[in-house]
């Protein structure tokens, strides 16, 4: 490297101080200068760094919070598959407890000059979150679409499930069976897409602070918060996730309650598998396959040269119901 400076800065003659300023794209260099030691490099032989090629490389990073809940698998099956029948290729980039974080991906994904990136869950859903790893990214250019609620003012178009609908749904099918003391498991205050289901259910009429509990989106936080609910009363619960609503069920069973003869429960995704548990979940679907593949078309909108509004595209869900939801228990 030390080499590749002083031979540089010969041919050009200049410091080696002013070519390391413009290998590492560092301002305060003339662009006179700056095309004078690239074209240095070229002639010497040397590679070019990667943000110096010019071109953005044909990849678009998908950054994904986890793999556990199957809804993420789930969106990054049909954005991947909607990328590569376009000739771009994904590259997945999932965070993991105490790991690799959002903003640490987001600047690997800039040094490999990567042609846009598309978020399905992540730190733009949570108001209080640091965000200033996207702001790097608008700062770039680089053309991003988030999938599912994200905060004001990001400034990046995004398509997301209702959340509003989902609740709407979700209640009326328990109020028309008769639960009268529905409950809602949701995930932190500063979630956004929580916060509108909790909007959409206050508007449908009385929901005391105590019916509204909050968890982590796990099976274990699922049971904890509805552990809570069924002590306080409840007998429907609707919950913003299909791992919240599994650890519903397993609340329900440890306090040898029957779901849903005693308990009903409603989840929300209908990811994989939830046909197949005991009993089979009734859930809010969302409409994967639409929400990838519109996601996509933003992102490729914005590489080939489109202006894209900065607005949210909004996807209707459909409720599903199956065997976890029944009449009211008679008082």
């Amino acid at each position: 490297m030390t080499r590749r400076l002083a031979e540089v800065a010969k041919k050009v003659g200049v410091s080696e101080a002013t070519v390391s300023r413009v290998l590492n794209g560092k301002p305060g260099v003339s662009e006179p200068t700056r095309q004078a030691v690239l074209s240095a490099l070229d002639v010497l032989g040397y590679e070019r760094p990667t943000q110096l090629r010019g071109e953005r490389a044909r990849l678009v990073g998908l950054v994904l919070p986890e793999l556990q809940n199957p809804i993420f698998p789930a969106f990054a099956e049909v954005i991947g598959g909607a990328l590569a029948q376009l000739g771009l290729t994904p590259v997945l980039c999932t965070q993991t407890k105490g790991g690799v974080s959002e903003a640490d991906y987001v600047s690997l994904l800039l040094q490999q000059q990567v042609s846009g990136v598309v978020f399905a869950g992540g730190l733009y859903a949570q108001a209080d979150a640091p965000h200033d790893h996207y702001r790097l990214l608008a700062d770039r250019n680089i053309p991003v679409v988030l999938v599912n609620a994200a905060i004001e003012h990001l400034g990046f178009p995004g398509v997301s499930c209702d959340d509003a609908v989902a609740v709407e749904q979700a209640w009326r099918h328990l109020a028309s069976l008769g639960h009268e003391r529905i409950g809602l498991v949701l995930g932190p205050r500063d979630h956004i897409p929580s916060a509108r289901k909790l909007a959409a259910a206050r508007a449908l009429g009385d929901l005391p602070d105590e019916h509204v509990a909050r968890a982590m989106f796990s099976l274990e936080g699922g049971q904890a918060a509805a552990t809570r609910l069924i002590e306080r009363g409840v007998t429907g619960i609707v919950c913003a996730s299909d791992p919240l609503a599994l650890g519903a069920v397993r609340a329900a069973r440890r306090k040898g309650l029957h779901v849903p003869s005693q308990i009903s429960v409603v989840g929300y995704d209908d990811s994989a598998f939830m046909n197949c548990t005991e009993p089979p979940l009734t859930t809010v679907r969302q409409p994967i396959e639409a929400m990838g593949r519109a996601a996509v078309e933003l992102l490729n909108a914005q590489i080939g040269g489109s202006a894209v509004p900065a607005e949210e595209l909004l996807f209707e869900p459909e409720l599903v119901v199956r065997g976890s939801t029944a009449q009211a228990p008679r008082d």
